[in-house]
């Protein structure tokens, strides 16, 4: 029996909503680290974003 195509649809929206998630998540951590990290000078690392 075919699953209804609806139900496709929304396995696929929920699908590509989590892979962005996810992207988005590891973008911010990448961002954090670059901003905050060992190369940062001390003004970025004593912002806001940093603490």
């Amino acid at each position: 029996m075919k699953p209804p195509q609806s139900l496709i649809s929304l396995v696929l929206v929920i699908l590509c909503g989590g892979i962005l998630v996810l992207f988005t998540d590891v973008e911010q951590m990448l961002v954090r680290w670059v901003n905050c990290g060992p190369i940062a000078t001390d003004a970025q690392k004593s912002s806001q974003i940093c603490r």
